[in-house]
């Protein structure tokens, strides 16, 4: 397969599961389970959580994971999740503050590129939350997203100065979903399609890689 490129992370992996005393463990076909809900065992011996806070969902103090990746045309140009500082009292919320984090993303983006003298025109952000896309585009404040902490709308002054755009996108086709959600096979090897990446079975695990 000429004019690709493939990265190979099975060294790596095996260096993780060491880490963590994992070498024994069966393998699975997606990074979290759909059935399996982590919660804190209070009478567990003490660890250092810093190891574990980007390998498991927030189900103690119930704050969101921002999960986002930016594109250039169909390339993967970069990706995170990351857990937000504030608790969100709804998804509306918790999907406009993730919405807000993609357009800081798309803006650096932008601007990068105009330092190349590249100016991109359309820069659209996709959300899959349709009450998190009118509060984008609406100018007025609700009593309902009063709370919303003002930095937050960064978003809706982006959106209403032309700068972004915002639009739908339904939730099965949501690529941002695989960094934050358990997901079934089926979803999950749809979603890495969407990322432009396959699963590649190797006769053998070169150590080096």
């Amino acid at each position: 397969m000429e004019d690709r490129i493939f990265f190979n992370q099975s060294k790596y992996i095996k260096e993780m599961l060491k880490k963590f005393g994992l070498e024994d463990s069966k393998p699975t076909k997606t990074p979290m389970s759909t059935e399996i809900k982590l919660t804190k065992d209070d009478d567990a011996d003490s660890v250092d959580s810093s190891k574990y806070q980007d390998h498991a969902g927030a189900y103690v103090d119930h704050k969101s994971t921002s999960g986002i990746c930016t594109f250039m045309g169909c390339c993967l140009t970069s990706w995170f999740a990351k857990k937000q500082t504030a608790l969100a009292i709804s998804t509306t919320e918790a999907e406009y503050v993730s919405a807000g984090k993609a357009c800081q993303q798309a803006l650096w983006m932008k601007q990068a590129f105009i330092d190349y003298g590249i100016r991109l025109n359309d820069v659209r952000i996709m959300c899959d939350n349709k009450c998190a896309i009118d509060l984008s585009k609406n100018p007025v404040q609700h009593s309902r997203t009063k709370h919303i902490e003002i930095h937050h709308h960064f978003l809706r002054d982006n959106v209403q100065k032309g700068n972004i755009s915002i639009e739908k996108v339904a939730s099965e086709d949501n690529i941002a979903d695989i960094f934050t959600k358990p997901l079934k096979r089926e979803v999950f090897n749809y979603l890495r399609l969407g990322l432009g990446m396959m699963e590649l079975v190797m006769d053998s695990d070169p150590s080096s890689s």
